[in-house]
């Protein structure tokens, strides 16, 4: 028999379809769920099923071996028509199944209990649903686990689907922000190039190179998926390219630390201290040409990761201080590197050398 369409129909299987879920690749998850709900009610079919409107698709499943069979045969289409646990001991007793060949033909699907999927409007999509082959009961234990196992599967749907969501949003501000920086920078050297002041010129593009600088740090972070924690290597590994990519591959940038992690707030501080270091080391060390080496490498030590960032090029001045420079960026940098809880050190042997840390787990 087929079950009559729900009173709420058409926005059932609106909410269904935006929930992005239909035809979507096995996931461990929902799997395991399972597994764990077929071994725990003894049962040799355990299914997460949802009710399109033609169809009844399985995001996982056990003891089946098909992704998805028609609503014709479909026992979950009457299941969803009412809330909570629904147990039928013996389908051929109900006369909704008795006439379904899944019960009645070589399956022999004698018993069903599932509980419905409903979404925060109490619209139903589907079940976490087992069968069994004899007619039989649940024990209230196993009711009590089908129960809360199903509210999770419902708790998982809504958050995969809120993660999406989000992966959107940020991929949307993402490119406002890179848009924004493109266009501040297209109105600075704009305003360089039109300016007749010397000072005026270089203060123009100084800012410019700052907010380059900016934008080349989001550019890492974006890559690096802006997770709560980035894996420091690969940020600066990308930052480097990116840097020499920008001298005309004039220097060798080159990046090699230990598998350490750290915030994603901390990494884009780093960030702008190493994008003002290599800067400053193309501009000033390397000579004209902006030719050379320069190595970023690093060191884990007791809950913090010692960055250091040299080059190969002719060292500082005798009475170099970045606290004191007349360069914003290599003040900036020394602010940044002492809101760390240490301090940026510095050499000058056979080039120059900058040394900060900044707490970090290793792996």
């Amino acid at each position: 028999m087929l079950a009559r369409p729900h009173p709420r129909q058409q926005e059932r299987i609106a909410a269904l379809r935006s929930l992005e879920i239909l035809d979507t690749p096995r996931e461990v998850v929902y799997d395991e769920i399972v597994e764990l709900v077929a071994e725990v009610c003894e049962a040799p079919i355990a299914v997460v099923n949802l009710i399109d409107e033609h169809r009844q698709w399985f995001k996982a499943e056990v003891g089946l071996g098909v992704r998805e069979t028609p609503l014709e045969t479909s026992i979950c289409s009457h299941v969803i028509l009412n809330p909570g646990l629904t147990i039928i001991s013996d389908t051929l007793a109900d006369e909704r199944m008795r006439d379904n060949p899944l019960c009645s033909g070589p399956m022999n699907l004698r018993f069903y209990a599932g509980m419905c999927l409903e979404t925060e409007d109490h619209l139903p999509i589907g079940t976490l649903c087992v069968l069994d082959t004899r007619p039989r009961e649940l024990t209230a234990r196993q009711q009590k686990f089908l129960t809360i196992l199903g509210r999770q599967v419902m708790s998982q749907i809504r958050l995969s689907q809120q993660v999406r969501h989000a992966e959107l949003l940020r991929l949307e501000v993402d490119h406002r922000v890179r848009n924004s920086l493109g266009m501040v920078q297209s109105v600075l050297s704009l305003q360089a190039r039109q300016s007749e002041n010397e000072e005026v010129r270089d203060a123009l593009r100084m800012a410019r190179d700052r907010v380059a600088a900016v934008g080349h740090v989001h550019n890492e972070l974006y890559q690096s998926g802006q997770a709560a924690q980035v894996n420091l290597n690969d940020f600066l590994a990308g930052l480097a390219r990116s840097l020499a990519t920008q001298t005309g591959d004039r220097a060798v940038i080159t990046a090699s630390l230990p598998p350490a992690r750290v915030d994603a707030a901390d990494a884009a501080r780093v960030g702008l201290i190493v994008n003002e270091l290599v800067t400053n080391a193309v501009r000033h060390g390397l000579g004209e040409e902006g030719a050379g080496t320069i190595r970023i490498t690093g060191k884990y030590h007791e809950g913090r990761i010692w960055l250091t960032v040299a080059d190969d090029g002719k060292g500082l001045p005798p009475d170099f201080d970045p606290a004191n420079s007349r360069g914003l960026g290599m003040r900036l940098s020394h602010a940044l590197a002492t809101d760390f809880g240490g301090a940026l050190t510095w050499a000058s042997d056979n080039g120059a050398r900058f040394d900060f840390n900044l707490p970090a787990e290793i792996g």
